[in-house]
């Protein structure tokens, strides 16, 4: 019976992300934390699952010619160094996954509120006026390679920690420092990032023994079939109903864990 649950939320999962396009890590990890996981099992887990169902995407973009390579090698030259890091920190420096438990949900927390903000702000992060209108944005564009190594040292920490932000985040990011790009680009550039930084952060929690491989076979047979369904659902449904609940979803969840 178990195993069916996981089916279905993998299921579940995976028809939201394609209804929404949300990174599965928004989703997957609080769900897998109702269901009584540990922290680490929950994270490790569900990193391993983002970057294998988000590998097809990857193959589908670079066909397209849609991913901007010199963009994702600076984001991977600062997030997979500090992924690294932080396993090597959780591995050397507590004892057991019970020392850090705190620090991945707050992370967990921390991440769900931006990914909810990002969302409920998503049309004015996306418009080509916001840097007009934003100095310290207009600098930051102005210098935009080395604020791009920036941020992924940043998301190899936060996606490490909590397996939220190779998504919503990241896509955010690059919508602000490259306002010129195609949104396109900006979407397939930024899944060439998390595939190969999810599989360096989930491979690390292996390292750990945080990966529970029976429930991530359970997850991917559920969700994969649904993402195909929830995409081609999506197309057809409002996103200015979409989005705004599952912002103030991942709002809720995120306080939960960041704050109680």
């Amino acid at each position: 019976m178990d195993l069916l649950l996981y089916i279905l939320a993998g299921a579940g999962v995976g028809f939201a992300i394609g209804l929404t396009g949300v990174g599965g890590g928004s989703l997957m990890t609080p769900l897998l934390l109702m269901f009584g996981f540990p922290p680490h099992t929950a994270i490790g887990t569900d990193l391993l699952y983002a970057s294998i169902t988000k590998s097809s995407g990857v193959w589908l973009h670079r066909r397209q010619g849609t991913i901007r390579w010199r963009i994702m090698l600076t984001l991977l030259a600062g997030s997979l160094p500090t992924s690294a890091v932080t396993i090597y920190i959780l591995h050397q420096y507590f004892r057991d996954s019970t020392g850090y438990a705190d620090i991945l949900t707050t992370a967990l927390g921390v991440m769900l509120l931006i990914t909810a903000t990002v969302l409920a702000f998503k049309k004015k992060i996306q418009s080509k006026e916001l840097s007009n209108q934003v100095a310290w944005i207009t600098n930051m564009q102005t210098q935009a390679s080395k604020w791009t190594f920036f941020m992924g040292l940043i998301l190899g920490v936060l996606v490490t920690l909590s397996s939220v932000g190779a998504g919503a985040f990241g896509t955010a990011v690059l919508m602000i420092l490259y306002p010129r790009l195609p949104s396109i680009h900006i979407i397939g550039t930024d899944l060439a990032h998390a595939v190969p930084l999810t599989l360096v952060a989930g491979m690390g929690h292996l390292f750990l023994g945080h990966v529970d491989f029976g429930l991530l076979g359970a997850l991917i047979i559920g969700s994969l079939p649904a993402i195909y369904v929830g995409t081609k659902l999506g197309a057809k449904l409002p996103e200015n109903i979409l989005q705004p609940v599952l912002a103030c979803t991942l709002f809720v969840l995120g306080a939960k864990f960041a704050f109680f």
